[in-house]
């Protein structure tokens, strides 16, 4: 989701303010800007790894810092709100999803954060895999998803979704290419007519990605059927650009007909005036949840589970489906009883055909198919 450059937020609980260093925007798709700068661990090791304290000015008690990294579109409004509701200090750490969980894995002897948030279950599986996600907690609020959001719960309780986005959603302009046209199944990319002519992101940056490479990995059946895939898909020129917005810009500007990326950030490019339509393949579409995770060696686990609990009540989804602040990632499916999607959002998916794919087998075979895509089609 949302990369921009680092955000930092101090607030007193009377008065939130934001710090933004970098050059981000929360209009940007999900994962469009990779941070200049990655030197999240100084938050807390400067105090020996303990949390800086913030004063509730009006009872004097000491309220805890949250850490929050995160690569979502609404994470500085999300902090924001959570810091005013609870008066408990949140430093948010915005990067590209990526770059944002190898900057957690390396602290995995003496973590510097408390909560990460970003769009994938495999990635955030992958992680709890090398056993850094705190797990068998059960948030109060638990009773409030969907079906689909109980669906997408990781059976060991290390992660939670916070909404359900598209991934492998084709983005097109309709005064290009007409709609009947467009490619129904993963194998009508290989044609012809689509030589030199689709884009897509780098799973090793944009973490959105890589569910779209497992999920055909997934349907074709074999690592070697979806590796052979992509590899005719390379051979048909495909370009593979780093993030959303570039993909984007790559069919906006006429370098390719289609952009396979993540479809609430066509939403964003659709409802900000650009000429751009949104398909989905009949063989199906990669269910996308953005995630929710607990350090297990959390330096501020109280208020890391407060803040978990502000993401799936009604309060703290109202502020990620708002555009306004959220941009791209605004465009979510809510998981939560009594949230009701955007109207673009709901009338976008209304055809679509859901592929769940399997977080577990998707993250065993995340760092060699990372890799294989990275030295055989990135290049």
């Amino acid at each position: 989701m949302r990369n921009s450059a680092r955000v930092a937020l101090v607030a007193s609980a009377l008065n939130v303010a934001t710090v933004v260093s970098g050059c981000g925007t929360s209009n940007s798709a999900s994962d469009s800007n990779v941070s200049a700068t990655n030197n999240h661990s100084t938050a807390k090791s400067e105090t020996g790894g303990s949390a800086s304290i913030n004063t509730d000015v009006k009872t004097g008690t000491n309220k805890g810092t949250l850490v929050l990294y995160a690569a979502e579109g609404y994470d500085a409004a999300m902090g924001a709100a959570f810091e005013k509701k609870t008066g408990i200090k949140v430093e948010v750490h915005d990067d590209s999803t990526g770059p944002l969980i190898t900057d957690a894995e390396s602290q995995a002897s003496n973590p510097h954060w408390d909560v990460i948030w970003f769009d994938g279950d495999s990635s955030a599986q992958a992680m709890d895999n090398q056993g850094l996600l705190l797990q068998g907690w059960t948030p109060n609020d638990v009773n409030n998803y969907t079906a689909l959001g109980q669906s997408l719960i990781a059976k060991d309780k290390s992660y939670y979704p916070t909404g359900v986005t598209g991934m492998g959603a084709i983005g097109y302009d309709p005064k290009v290419t007409p709609e009947s046209d467009l490619p129904k199944t993963l194998n009508d990319l290989l044609e012809p007519q689509w030589k030199n002519a689709i884009a897509m992101n780098d799973p090793a940056i944009s973490g959105p990605t890589y569910p779209l490479v497992a999920g055909v990995v997934q349907q074709m059946a074999s690592v070697a059927s979806g590796e052979r895939f992509f590899t005719q898909l390379k051979k048909n020129g495909l370009y593979v650009y780093d993030t959303n917005s570039v993909s984007i810009n790559a069919l906006l500007t006429g370098k390719v007909k289609l952009a396979i990326v993540q479809d609430s950030a066509l939403m964003n490019d659709e409802a900000s005036g650009d000429p751009i339509a949104i398909d989905y393949l009949q063989s199906g579409t990669y269910t996308l949840p953005s995630v929710i995770a607990i350090d297990k060696q959390a330096p501020d686990m109280a208020a890391a589970k407060e803040f978990v609990e502000f993401a799936l009540s009604q309060e703290g989804q109202k502020v990620m489906i708002n555009p306004k602040v959220a941009g791209a990632d605004a465009y979510l499916t809510p998981v939560i009883k009594g949230v009701s999607a955007t109207p673009l959002a709901t009338s976008s998916r209304k055809n679509v055909n859901w592929v769940r794919v399997d977080p577990i087998t998707a993250a065993m075979q995340k760092n060699s198919l990372e890799t294989w895509f990275h030295d055989n089609i990135t290049y």
